[in-house]
């Protein structure tokens, strides 16, 4: 038996899931605190920690492709940087 397989996976080809989502979290780029608490958590994984200034640390960006929007990303953040959107 194999172990440790790769699957390849084009990202172009995937659905974009989150065109049907009701709300969209929102981050606010001066409170999060880059703890990367969020991204652990999200289920769909489409939240990436980028560096968004120089000399500032990784900040929570997220693909709203993906997101669908189920707010698990606003109730695991410390420091209430994320809230959900219309």
């Amino acid at each position: 038996m194999e172990k440790g397989g790769i699957i390849k996976h084009d990202l172009s080809k995937s659905p974009k899931t989150g065109d049907w989502a009701y709300a969209k979290p929102e981050v606010d780029k001066d409170k999060c605190i880059g703890c990367e608490t969020c991204a652990m958590y999200c289920p769909d994984g489409c939240i990436e920690m980028i560096k968004h200034k120089e000399d500032a640390k990784n900040k929570a960006d997220i693909d709203y492709e993906f997101c669908k929007g189920c707010g698990v990303c606003e109730q695991v953040c410390p420091v209430k940087a994320i809230s959900m959107r219309k």
